[in-house]
């Protein structure tokens, strides 16, 4: 049983989400602000979730979610929207944010089903400790849940740093062994010639040293799980060895006589392609179909950048508890680097640089200047072109030639498209930017003093008596064209743009926004705030 935070946005839906959850054996709340969501919710480890229920606006969905923003993973947020194509629904839902989406009305049994599976997937990762909410993490958490149960051989695969005795560790947990030892191993990091005893034991007298019998790994996790890390290192004479291990719970220690009945479920792990290994002849065929049964592939970092805050804000929370230190953040120009980084070593790579972080800088905030320089200078970031002081004559001249007549706000409406038309910034960003830039350039303000920017510059089609410009988007010829006027507000040349995009690829939105430079969730709040039609 979970407790349900149902909004009431839409009470004729939230009524039917309330039986629906309530017949489930769900405790539901109804709430109408993100402050009765934190007013009633009870002590950490209850399962929770939020059902939206009204129109989906962006401010309402990220506040009502706001309560649960402190919680690592963070509960389920599932809305009813009147939708009903699948595509779109799972659209809605990376748009938004959300767990899930259903269409409105919602129909009992799909809304207990749909709130049963993220409840399960968000337990999932509080128990294993795997947080992610990309599609490939989803997808990997459901796999884990598929493969605990049952006893059969696992091999994880993946790049160093990807979280493989994580997620070892997390089928253990799922598994009817996890009251039993979990024993992890790394075979490259024991010599080759103390390998087979780390792993079966040895009597005493065996070998020069060995004063004492010893227990093997595989002994020691009876009953329980064994994870062979970096398998793909173990030598072609053990691998012969392990292979029958493998088939009959059987084995002998070095040096003994006496064979060893085991019941030990077998992970395997490796960075490497065990599959190329086998065309070169390093590592068995058989063996590698006998550890292959079932398959977990670990997605790099760079394949789930949109994870990035989540396990910074994971990792911050840990090492400051760790080490008792506060640690106020990031600040935004400084995750925007690590959402560019490629990060070759992984989640390992991130972990260890939110340590060095917090740990160097308690209580700071960390600004884009204090990331390492070898993080910042391969991210390959785009910065955004300033423009340099000219004269009018010179920018008449770039911009349309000396027929083309130039107002006070061309400048700005320069600076606009040239950044949203080949720069595909989103229009906020944009706003804050063009703050930044007039305030190191205040000439701009009074409007008198001329401006040269050195850059591709827009085409100016046409002028007119009133000092209107219409503008050319691209260098395309038909390519749709803004008609602007001194008197036009930034929301003005926004709106118009908007327009333009949306009749040119006849209402499609996603075409829309990719024409635009700016994401779908942004046109949607564009197209509410301008009371466009949806």
């Amino acid at each position: 049983m979970a407790r349900v935070f149902v909004e009431m946005g839409d009470l004729e839906s939230a009524v039917a989400v309330r039986e629906a959850a309530e017949a489930d054996g769900h405790d539901v709340e109804m709430v109408e602000s993100p402050g009765e969501i934190e007013s009633r919710l009870l002590p950490s480890g209850e399962d929770m979730a939020l059902v939206l229920t009204g129109a989906l606006d962006e401010k309402l969905a990220s506040s009502l979610s706001g309560a649960f923003a402190g919680a690592i993973p963070r509960p389920p947020v599932i809305a009813v929207v009147p939708e009903s194509d699948p595509e779109e629904l799972r659209r809605i839902a990376r748009l938004f944010d959300l767990d899930a989406a259903i269409p409105a009305p919602p129909d009992p049994d799909e809304l207990q089903v749909a709130l049963q599976t993220q409840l399960d997937r968000y337990r999932l990762q509080v128990e294993t400790g795997l947080a992610g909410r990309t599609d490939k993490m989803r997808e990997v958490l459901e796999r884990i849940r598929l493969i605990a149960p049952v006893n059969s051989t696992v091999l994880i695969t993946g790049e160093s740093g990807t979280g493989k005795e994580l997620a070892a560790r997390a089928i253990h947990l799922l598994s009817p062994r996890r009251s039993r030892p979990f024993i992890a191993m790394n075979c490259a990091a024991v010599p080759e010639s103390l390998l087979e005893s780390e792993l079966f034991g040895h009597e005493k007298g065996a070998f020069t040293g060995a004063t004492s019998r010893r227990r093997g790994m595989f002994e020691l996790a009876d009953r329980g799980t064994l994870l062979l890390d970096e398998i793909g290192e173990m030598s072609p004479q053990l691998q012969t060895r392990f292979l029958r291990v493998l088939e009959t719970r059987r084995f002998m220690r070095v040096g003994g006589d006496a064979e060893i009945q085991v019941d030990v479920r077998v992970i395997a792990a490796t960075n490497q392609d065990l599959r190329e290994a086998v065309r070169r002849g390093t590592f068995r065929r058989d063996l590698y179909y006998r550890l292959n049964v079932l398959h977990l592939e670990l997605p790099t970092l760079r394949q789930r950048k949109p994870d990035i805050p989540l396990l910074v804000r994971q990792f911050v929370r840990e090492v400051s508890e760790a080490h008792d230190r506060e640690f106020k953040g990031l600040a935004p120009e400084a995750m925007q680097i690590l959402l560019e980084y490629d990060w070759p070593g992984n989640v390992r790579e991130l972990r260890n640089l939110i340590e060095s972080m917090v740990v160097l800088a308690p209580g700071s905030v960390i600004r884009a200047a204090d990331i390492p320089h070898e993080i910042r200078s391969d991210t390959g970031r785009s910065l955004l072109p300033v423009p340099s002081i000219g004269t009018v004559a010179e920018f008449g001249a770039i911009a349309g030639g000396d027929g083309a007549t130039v107002v006070g706000r061309i400048p700005q409406m320069e600076f606009i498209f040239r950044t949203l038309v080949e720069m595909k910034m989103d229009m906020e960003e944009l706003r804050t930017e063009f703050e930044r830039y007039r305030g190191r350039h205040p000439e701009l303000t009074g409007g008198s003093t001329p401006i040269d920017f050195e850059l591709q510059p827009i085409e100016v089609l046409a002028t007119d008596a009133d000092g209107a410009i219409e503008v050319a988007m691209d260098s395309d010829e038909t390519a749709p064209a803004i008609r602007m006027t001194a008197d036009m507000t930034m929301d003005d040349v926004e709106r118009e743009a908007i327009c333009i995009a949306l009749d040119e690829v006849q209402g499609n939105r996603r075409k829309a926004a990719e024409r635009l430079g700016m994401g779908e969730r942004t046109l949607y709040r564009k197209l509410r705030q301008y009371d466009l039609d949806l």
